[in-house]
């Protein structure tokens, strides 16, 4: 789950991770009661979506009268914004964050993500603070510092000098400043259960303090029930309304771009399905996990989510019955062509528990555009073959 900067900034001001004062608006008549709640004589407009690239897209803006206030937020208020994060269909802007203006002397690069390969949180930090990460990675990966943090100790004063000696820091009260400022925002990481912060950028002040000066964080959804508080700031608006119908039945669904709609059982075969599918010359269309408690019901409203997409030329449902039994899944792909129009070829692999009385299954329901596959690499070139129409 993700959350907007100005939530972020909520949680990192009850860690007393330093940020700039903001009040959210839903109104330009709000935008300007909070510039003069604010006070001062320079505002920031920023646009609230859940990604990043906001400034680029044009939905981070400078007013420097409450009148350009209301006249930024009415511009940036309803508009569909384009980053490198939305895609080209946008997301439209329902809220701004009006924020004091800062004395920006430096901007730096500072998250916490969860490095699978060490199995332990990463402090990354950089000097090229306000751009792109990635872009920093691919040209100059030498810029950025990566510190890994064992939770079995946590964040140690060693762990702070080799970010603040990595970014070229030699003032001792700024480098006191930045590795306090660095072990609240991993305290931050490790108390809420995030799965990633990102601070870009985080800002040296005239007076040598550091703001976050932008804020987001993502959450492992597994363990949102142990924060109900982080939970009640979920925006659905901002969600795929696919994704987020799936999750209401059990199921775990990422739309992507490719033609080739994948039904599957465990991420790991269902990511083995995805490449195996690449490798014959095909794209997926999905991710779509049943997980092992699927039943007619849920296999028949994956289908429907997956038709929902009108790229999708072919169907492959590969399962492995271990916990899920493969009759189960026959009976939901019976099911899904009484409710929806299953109008493409669906190439079926269904091996495990139950897979002989799950085939006899689907040869009793004498459907013409169901295929079956012996395994994994027939049924991922079957679908390929399908959906190109051979």
């Amino acid at each position: 789950m993700n959350i907007h900067e100005y939530q972020a900034k909520q949680i990192f001001q009850k860690y007393g991770v330093p940020t700039p004062r903001g009040i959210v608006a839903n109104t330009p008549d709000e935008a300007v009661k909070a510039a003069q709640e604010l006070g001062g004589d320079i505002w920031v407009v920023k646009a609230q979506i859940h990604a990043g690239g906001r400034g680029l897209g044009g939905g981070v803006k400078l007013a420097k009268s409450t009148d350009e206030v209301r006249e930024l937020a009415s511009e940036i208020l309803g508009m569909t914004l384009v980053t490198h994060q939305t895609g080209p269909e946008g997301k439209l802007v329902q809220k701004v964050y009006i924020e004091e203006g800062a004395d920006i002397q430096d901007e730096l690069y500072l998250g916490v993500v969860l490095d699978r390969a060490k199995e332990m949180p990463v402090i990354m930090a950089s000097t090229e603070g306000g751009m792109e990460i990635e872009k920093v990675a691919e040209e100059s990966p030498e810029k950025i510092i990566k510190v890994a943090v064992d939770p079995a100790i946590g964040f140690q004063g060693f762990h702070g000098r080799e970010l603040v000696f990595g970014l070229g820091i030699t003032d001792k009260n700024e480098q006191k400043k930045l590795i306090d400022f660095a072990s609240k925002l991993y305290k931050v990481y490790m108390d809420t259960d995030a799965e990633m912060i990102e601070i870009n950028p985080l800002i040296k002040t005239g007076s040598g303090d550091f703001l976050a000066l932008d804020g987001k964080m993502g959450f492992d959804d597994s363990a949102l029930y142990r924060h109900p508080e982080i939970e009640e700031m979920r925006d659905i608006s901002e969600e795929d309304p696919d994704e987020r119908e799936a999750s209401q039945y059990g199921l775990s669904y990422v739309a992507l771009d490719g033609e080739i709609g994948c039904m599957v059982n465990g991420a790991g075969l269902a990511m083995g399905t995805m490449d195996t599918i690449n490798y014959m010359g095909g794209t997926p269309a999905n991710f779509l996990d049943v997980g092992g408690s699927a039943n007619a019901e849920t296999v028949a409203k994956g289908f429907e989510i997956i038709l929902k997409n009108p790229k999708v030329k072919a169907i492959f449902v590969n399962i492995f019955g271990g916990i899920v039994r493969c009759d189960r899944i026959a009976n939901g792909i019976l099911e899904a062509t009484k409710k929806v129009d299953v109008n493409v070829p669906v190439v079926v692999r269904l091996d495990g528990t139950n897979a002989a009385e799950a085939a006899e299954i689907l040869k009793n329901a004498n459907i013409d555009n169901v295929i079956a596959a012996t395994d994994l690499a027939d049924g991922a070139k079957k679908a390929v073959e399908a959906a190109k129409g051979a």
